[in-house]
């Protein structure tokens, strides 16, 4: 071969070469700018054999995201850019025919939106749509199919001691080729304060939430979800910025979170009369039985009344109540806080084991009102716990708690204690806001009278927790006299009363008192404090002997309630160096509201005291258990309740397991006869170790 031959071939060889290379290159950039497009999070062309819109605007991947870019804490979940789908195929390099995708024929259909009942998948894992063509796709990475969707919405709101309080629910959805058996959620909830839940363990710290699963819904099958709740306390907005579940980083989803089968329930408890669960072996039959009124009872026979300063029933013997506080009706759980631990039946049956023959439960106006107009709001509780309550409604669950304490031998005294859901809504001076007005007030009153008066069961209704205010505030402060001021509590007293009784002439009200009471002949112009005598809020009844409440033919339902507390929830002048029993007579009960009692006005029920087992409260505490026994004053202790900030309850943080140091401390002033409690049903008696009113003595 000649050297023309020999450069002729080589310069052919060179072409060749350089062809192949040149189309290896182009296949390099084709297949790479397939790759771009697709992890861009922009639509995917139809013939890449991904679904055609494989990125929803409010879906995002449950690949965990790179540590590089997480997601902002500025914007809400709903604003932050979703991570891309990982949809593509991976071209096989055998040849340039194979790594062209088939054309498909249709649109495929939309994916389901994660946390829905029985949705196992996500766009990352929809099968492509049928193709005219017979290439096989080619098959995900295993890697891609694996991960956890979290959920996150908030169904009801409200303010409490300057955090703003959200009844949240969260949804795991596992996207995986595993099944979970066992599970811990991180969340980073920016500006998180608290949080109060139920369907696992909760811890807060910073911003972190860790949920760990109950025993009985640890584990979650390829392609399940559940959901759980709590009451979350937040310094702002909430939002869910990051979420790892057992370590890996997960999508996060703002939205509805559905209850789903096998979940364990969310803590809903109904809503509108809807079943709070999906679950049908967690939905009881028949609502309606369970809310019938024990074939034991006898219905009247139980209303009292009273004379001079004691309390009587029907048959004129002296009764003694002497009862315990349970919250959550006022503080937006809208039922009894604690149940997201503890099951109600259980809880009631304990009070009344307990010696506890009155209930006083705290509500707000503003939740009679939503209930007196057909609507329910979400009732916040573990479902898996409560079974009995997942058919109920928020009301048909108060309802059922007046059955199982009358079950038990116990009343029920509710108590308006704040007029807007918020469980700092205490701390408003007045019985009205600018959402709920006084005649809002007064119906609240008339319709729970109304509803209730065939039940003797709620045998007393408190008027108004705690009015308040202090002279520099004017017209904002609830006053004592005889006029007609709108934040004059006397005169609305009497306003709220008749109204009551005009519905359920058989109830006893309960008035309290307010902070201040006028030196100066009950003219409250003054804004200097040497020219009012102080108390606890809710304890000055000094008004009382120069301006009694009149309630005419109905005078004798009446019953005055001030509140006392000691020095742990505030340094009151009279704690300051040293006291002494004689002493707290002397400066503070005697003049305040001990006379009404001592002068046979009327008589006294105590509705709030209490307080740690601690110094400098027990000495306080020793006190006043005595006065209450030397006098047999009524009384409801401050509370049941473990999350009461300035004073613990009578159990634990569990809501089960009983403070046996602080109940030994009460028990001494439970109405007792021969060692056995004593209740305030003439038919049923009270608890387990407890006697009917027929069978007591009575204390005249």
């Amino acid at each position: 071969m000649d050297n023309k031959e020999k450069n002729t071939l080589l310069g052919k060889g060179v072409i060749i070469a350089l062809a192949a290379m040149g189309a290896v290159i182009i296949g390099l950039v084709i297949a790479l700018v397939i790759v771009c497009v697709g992890k861009s999070g922009r639509e995917v062309p139809a013939n890449t054999g991904a679904p055609h819109e494989s990125v929803s605007s409010d879906i995002a991947t449950s690949e965990p995201l790179p540590e590089s870019t997480p997601a902002s804490s500025d914007s809400t979940p709903s604003e932050q850019e979703p991570a891309p789908a990982e949809t593509e195929s991976t071209p096989s390099s055998s040849s340039a025919e194979e790594t062209l995708p088939p054309e498909p024929s249709e649109e495929p259909t939309a994916p389901a939106e994660p946390g829905n009942s029985g949705t196992s998948e996500v766009p990352a894992q929809t099968t492509p749509a049928a193709t005219t063509s017979d290439k096989p796709v080619p098959e995900q990475p295993a890697e891609q199919t694996k991960g956890y969707t979290v959920s996150y919405s908030s169904d009801s709101s409200w303010e409490s001691s300057g955090v703003s309080m959200y009844g949240a629910k969260f949804g795991i959805t596992n996207n995986s080729a595993s099944a979970l058996s066992g599970w811990k959620l991180v969340l980073t909830i920016p500006n998180l304060a608290s949080c109060e839940g139920w369907n696992g363990t909760y811890t807060a710290s910073g911003d972190k939430l860790t949920i760990t699963n109950a025993e009985y819904n640890g584990d979650i099958g390829v392609g399940g979800s559940l959901s759980v709740g709590c009451n979350l306390g937040v310094s702002g907005a909430f939002k869910v910025t990051t979420a790892e579940l057992n370590g890996v980083k997960c999508t996060v989803v703002a939205g509805t979170v559905a209850d789903n089968p096998g979940s364990g329930g969310s803590g809903s408890g109904g809503n509108s009369g809807q079943s709070g669960g999906d679950n049908p072996a967690d939905t009881p039959a028949d609502v309606k039985k369970l809310l019938e009124r024990s074939p034991d009872a006898v219905q009247g026979d139980d209303w009292l009344h009273t004379d001079g300063n004691k309390i009587l029933d029907k048959d004129g013997k002296q009764v003694w109540l002497t009862g315990v506080n349970w919250f959550g009706y006022n503080t937006g759980t809208n039922t009894f806080d604690g149940l997201w631990n503890s099951e109600l039946t259980s809880s009631v049956k304990a009070i009344a084991d307990h010696g506890f023959n009155l209930i006083r439960v705290p509500i707000s106006a503003q939740l009679i009102n939503q209930w007196a107009a057909g609507e329910y709001p979400r009732a916040n509780y573990n479902q898996a716990y409560n079974t009995a309550l997942n058919g109920m409604n928020s009301l048909e669950i108060f309802d059922y708690f007046l059955k199982l304490a009358e079950e038990n031998g116990m009343k029920v005294m509710p108590d308006i204690h704040s007029a807007e859901t918020d469980a700092s809504g205490h701390v408003v001076n007045l019985w009205y806001t600018s959402k709920v007005s006084v005649e809002q007030y007064y119906s609240a009153l008339e319709w729970l009278a109304e509803r209730y008066k065939d039940n003797d069961t709620l045998i007393a209704i408190d008027l108004k927790n705690e009015p308040h205010g202090k002279p520099y505030e004017g017209s904002a402060a609830a006053i004592w006299n005889n006029s007609t001021a709108a934040n004059n509590w006397k005169y609305v007293a009497e306003q709220a009363a008749k109204r009551v009784l005009a519905k359920n002439p058989n109830v006893l009200i309960m008035v309290e008192g307010t902070e201040i009471y006028s030196k100066k002949n009950g003219s409250y112009t003054s804004t200097n404090d040497a020219d009012y005598y102080f108390n606890w809020w809710g304890g000055n009844l000094r008004g009382v002997k120069d301006y009694p409440i009149d309630l005419g033919k109905y005078q004798n339902k009446l019953v005055y309630s001030p509140h006392d507390y000691g020095p742990t929830v505030f340094m009151q002048p009279w704690f300051k160096g040293g006291y002494t029993y004689d002493s707290l007579m002397n400066d503070c009960w005697r003049d305040n509201w001990l006379y009404i009692h001592t002068d046979n006005t009327a008589p006294l029920l105590i509705g709030e005291w209490g307080g740690y087992m601690t110094e400098p409260n027990i000495t306080w505490m020793t006190y006043m258990r005595k006065l209450i026994k030397t006098y047999h004053l009524n009384h409801t202790f401050w509370c049941f309740n473990a999350n009461s900030g300035d004073t613990g309850g009578l159990v634990l943080d569990d809501f089960k397991t009983w403070d046996e140091q602080k109940y030994a401390f009460v028990k001494e002033v439970l109405w007792q006869e021969n060692g056995k409690f004593v209740g305030l049903d003439h038919a049923i008696p009270l608890g387990e170790n407890g006697i009917t009113t027929t069978q007591a003595k009575g204390l005249g």
